[in-house]
């Protein structure tokens, strides 16, 4: 077992250094696709938004007659609220429209589809872009995750405790709803670079909670039934790519001092390939290592830009959705193999070391 490891970080350490030399130039091959462009994005909102609202009423009638005829609806409008996410996401990093002001009206419109506040959320969310892979900083706009060795240093009750959170029903269910209801719209995150989204956070809140106050009494409990099943399909969505994006078992994970910004956007990240019917309706954040290359190239340029540039996906990790499934069993980072491992691997591997 030890030469396999061996071997295996060898490997490793030949791909890292692989991935700096192919792309020592990534910085200039991004920058055409960093241009903003007024009608694609116009259009995106229009494509988004129309079919969105179109079905939401489909959807709220449906319910009116029966639940059950309403809930397949629920789903594919939980998509189609990802896609306006994205929009939403694209304006925190100032990619989606030329100017911060135009950005920050589209931002706020989307948020109260999306109902997660706006400024706030593109902080932590910025935070995560600068710090993606460190594992001192893991515990900002990350999936709560531990090492082997800080599990093996917990006591019991809380080993127990964490494997209950991993589990799958919890962390890809109740986690994202618990997500939703409280963590993004309280302020947690107290580092300095976050705060500046704490002033509206309130302000984002009450919004979202007098729209839907006026729209249920004007609309009636399915309109709060409708909505909020939407967003339970939404955020559940959502949080499964943020997952799969950087918890897949090639992950990069490293202390600040042996951190790489380049190697952590390609092997911290995931090449999401999916159908392309679900990639439009996720705005195409499955090129999710090119998004973390640069943050500033718009969702409508990132299909444009992994084909154009083949050397981005030469070292990524590309799943499709049956590989990515595999991912649920991910539960402990191997600073040892540098990868995830499942709790049944773990096990193996310390009955192989007793």
């Amino acid at each position: 077992m030890h030469f396999r490891i061996v071997l295996n970080l060898s490997i490793q350490y030949m791909q890292i250094n692989q991935i700096k030399s192919d792309l020592k130039d990534w910085r200039n091959l991004i920058k055409p696709y960093q241009i903003q462009n007024t009608k694609l994005a116009t259009i995106q909102l229009l494509n988004t938004f129309i079919p969105f609202i179109g079905l939401w009423i489909l959807t709220y009638f449906a319910m009116k007659y029966s639940f059950w005829l309403g809930l397949p609806l629920t789903i594919l409008c939980g998509f189609f609220m990802a896609r306006i996410f994205i929009i939403q996401h694209d304006c925190g990093h100032q990619s989606f429209l030329g100017s911060r002001k135009q950005n920050a009206v589209v931002g706020w419109m989307c948020s109260i589809f999306s109902t997660i506040p706006y400024d706030y959320w593109y902080s932590v969310h910025d935070y995560h872009h600068g710090h993606n892979g460190q594992l001192e900083n893991r515990h900002i706009g990350d999936v709560p995750m531990l090492t082997v060795k800080e599990y093996e240093a917990l006591p019991k009750w809380r080993q127990v405790g964490y494997r209950i959170f991993r589990s799958p029903l919890v962390l890809h269910v109740v986690v994202p709803i618990a997500y939703l209801s409280y963590v993004v719209r309280t302020p947690l995150v107290k580092e300095k670079a976050v705060k500046k989204g704490h002033k509206t956070l309130l302000n984002n809140n009450v919004l979202i909670l007098l729209t839907y106050l006026v729209l249920t009494y004007f609309l009636g409990w399915t309109f709060l039934i409708t909505q909020l099943t939407i967003l339970v399909f939404f955020i559940i969505i959502a949080f499964w790519f943020f997952y799969v994006q950087h918890q897949h078992e090639d992950t990069y994970k490293q202390w600040i001092d042996k951190w790489d910004y380049l190697v952590a956007s390609i092997k911290g990240s995931t090449y999401y390939k999916l159908p392309h019917p679900i990639q439009w309706l996720t705005g195409n954040i499955g090129l999710h290592h090119i998004h973390h290359l640069s943050p500033r190239i718009p969702n409508y340029n990132l299909v444009k830009c992994a084909k154009e540039n083949p050397v981005f996906q030469k070292h990524v990790t590309i799943i499709g959705f049956r590989d990515s499934l595999k991912c649920m069993f991910n539960k402990l980072w191997d600073e040892e193999q540098q990868r995830m491992i499942s709790f049944w691997q773990y096990t193996k591997m310390k009955k192989a070391m007793s």
